[in-house]
């Protein structure tokens, strides 16, 4: 991709480029040109001076550039027409992820107002979000355990799906009571979680549009996994919104995988980021990143804290 499709190397073999260069020259979006050099600086194939400028790397100048003795550059050209490759070709240059059956004109697995999306739909709404669960099962008791609810009587889990997360911190904190705020198709998969768990005495579901819709007020509100769905406008728009429905002393958690903070891997990350990106409207993120929506949010960011699977929690409190 980087070679057939957009001559990448080859570019840089000539002259070093800023990212708002390489966006130019590759007739990208900011967000699809992070996602692609993320990807190749974690694979060791570009690098990154301190003015900002990306360069081949010695590994990528000696395999990857036309008419060097040992260019792999046809070799790896084979796969360029493969469906793999011409779909993710078009999601970069379009800067839009895949829609539903095809349909370009919406995302598959988020909801926005006027799109079509699987999570309107009662089977596809339950299948992705029980395939969801499998990993949340085994990350929300770690994050429960991690994260401190003294004090806390309301916990606010905003796009929380199964519910599984509201539900490992109601396990854990006796006195604690959760709202899990979602699309209603997928509330009626966290309504038979809260069931099978045996909190649905402690549990409720709203249902309601996290952009459009007022959010109740708790005292911790949480971000699980939310914000990699959405380009940096919306997460800071979803940011502002939890930190103005905090309760006095109140705390938001950010819970998520990480990127380096300089955009450079971790290579799973970053290959993660890029799947992300052919299905929703986000990408991975760094804690710098989120550190700054908490700030523009008036929240002062805590260190990250790690809890499974290259999940970090970063809680934000009032300043």
């Amino acid at each position: 991709m980087a070679v057939a499709h957009f001559d990448l190397f080859g570019r840089l073999a000539k002259q070093s480029r800023t990212l708002a260069e390489l966006q130019a020259d590759l007739s990208l979006a900011e967000r699809p040109a992070i996602v692609l050099t993320t990807a190749l600086r974690a694979m060791a194939l570009l690098q990154k001076d301190a003015a900002g400028r990306f360069s081949l790397t010695p590994l990528a100048a000696e395999h990857l550039v036309r008419g060097k003795e040992f260019d792999v550059g046809s070799y790896l050209s084979l796969a360029a027409t493969s469906p793999g490759v011409v779909e993710m070709v078009e999601r970069l240059r379009t800067n839009r992820p895949a829609g539903l059956s095809g349909d370009e004109a919406g995302a598959a697995f988020i909801y926005r107002d006027g799109m079509k999306s699987a999570m309107e739909q009662t089977q596809l709404a339950e299948h992705f979000t029980l395939a969801l669960s499998g990993r949340a099962k085994n990350v929300a008791p770690v994050l429960a355990e991690k994260i401190s609810c003294n004090g806390a009587k309301t916990l606010l889990d905003v796009g929380g799906g199964t519910g599984i997360y509201s539900i490992a911190f109601l396990r854990a904190n006796s006195n604690l009571r959760a709202i899990v705020f979602d699309r209603p198709e997928v509330l009626k998969t966290a309504e038979r979680f809260s069931a099978e768990y045996s909190v649905e005495d402690r549990v409720h579901l709203q249902a309601g549009d996290m952009f459009a819709d007022p959010l109740p007020h708790a005292d911790i509100i949480l971000l699980s996994n939310i914000l990699h769905d959405w380009d940096i406008p919306e997460c800071q728009t979803l940011v502002d919104r939890c930190a103005a429905a905090l309760n006095p002393g109140g705390r938001l958690i950010l819970h998520d995988v990480l990127l380096n903070d300089e955009l450079d891997g971790p290579l799973p990350i970053a290959l993660y980021s890029a799947a992300l990106f052919t299905f929703t409207e986000g990408r991975a993120y760094s804690a710098a990143e989120y550190n700054g929506m908490l700030t523009k949010a008036g929240l002062q960011p805590q260190p990250p804290i790690p809890t499974l699977i290259h999940c970090h929690a970063i809680v934000g409190r009032e300043a």
